[in-house]
């Protein structure tokens, strides 16, 4: 709002669309991202900075830390973005090339790509996009294996969109919920995903909550302990993350994730 003072006659702006705050947050959340290249955390950190007054700038200035953040090398996944929002909205598949680093110490580049599936062509129905461990994943029906997938969108390239009609529909409108699938599927690594009963120290809940969602139901097992059943996506990434908590949070069923736990305990022993 721009405010007239009468006299002397003067001009200034009452009020500006972001409060200070909120420039601050906008500003952490670029300069954090590890999908934003420098390059680009820079020309977004300048746009941020122009919605604010001239020495509000130099304030934000002065909490950019930019450099020395590992950061993604590869631009192109604002364009991956892009592509797979315009494919979800039209309601298509896709289709694209999908790759993984190797090492391959006879190459010029030791650390090279090398595409999946002998470099054919992935097909699936994008449904949505989400912001995961500080990467970008599209989460995808797969008609061939009749199940939900997810993929790394800086991994992606050469993306189309088809004229076919996306599928798996049903399924996502009446079973999937994107956070939930988040909470359950760690690191985005997949596993059969099972039930697990977990036994906590009680100091723990908000390591639980913040896991799980506020919505776990929890069961008094004694004074120092609770008990709290959920759904994950058992992997290794799961059970490190169990082994992480030192002992403070135990698996006690079903028996063959405890069995499956262990071994993977004798495996790092050995």
């Amino acid at each position: 709002e721009i405010i007239r003072q009468p006299r002397p006659v003067a001009y200034y702006l009452a009020g500006r669309l972001f409060e200070m705050p909120e420039l601050r947050l906008l500003v952490d959340a670029v300069q954090s991202s590890r999908f934003i290249t420098d390059r680009k955390s820079r020309q977004l950190i300048g746009k941020v900075e122009s919605l604010a007054s001239r020495f509000q700038a130099q304030e934000l200035q002065r909490q950019v830390y930019v450099t020395g953040r590992i950061k993604t090398m590869n631009e192109s996944i604002y364009y991956n973005i892009d592509a797979l929002h315009n494919a979800i909205s039209e309601g298509v598949q896709i289709t694209f090339h999908y790759f993984e680093w190797v090492l391959d110490f006879s190459a010029q580049e030791r650390i090279c790509k090398r595409y999946r599936k002998d470099g054919a062509l992935y097909q699936v129905s994008p449904w949505a996009l989400t912001w995961d461990d500080e990467n970008y994943y599209m989460i995808a029906y797969d008609a061939a294996s009749n199940d939900i997938r997810h993929y790394r969108v800086d991994k992606m390239e050469h993306i189309s969109l088809t004229d076919a009609r996306r599928e798996g529909q049903q399924m996502f409108h009446h079973q999937f919920n994107v956070a939930a699938y988040s909470r359950k599927v760690f690191g985005m690594f997949s596993g059969e995903e099972k039930t697990v009963r977990l036994r906590c120290e009680n100091r723990f809940i908000g390591v639980i909550r913040d896991r799980f969602g506020s919505d776990i139901m929890v069961q008094k097992l004694d004074d120092a302990h609770f008990a709290v059943n959920v759904s994950v996506a058992v992997s290794p990434q799961f059970f490190s993350w169990v082994f992480g908590l030192g002992g403070a949070v135990q698996i006690i069923a079903p028996a063959e994730v405890r069995a499956a736990f262990q071994q993977q305990l004798r495996n790092a022993l050995e």
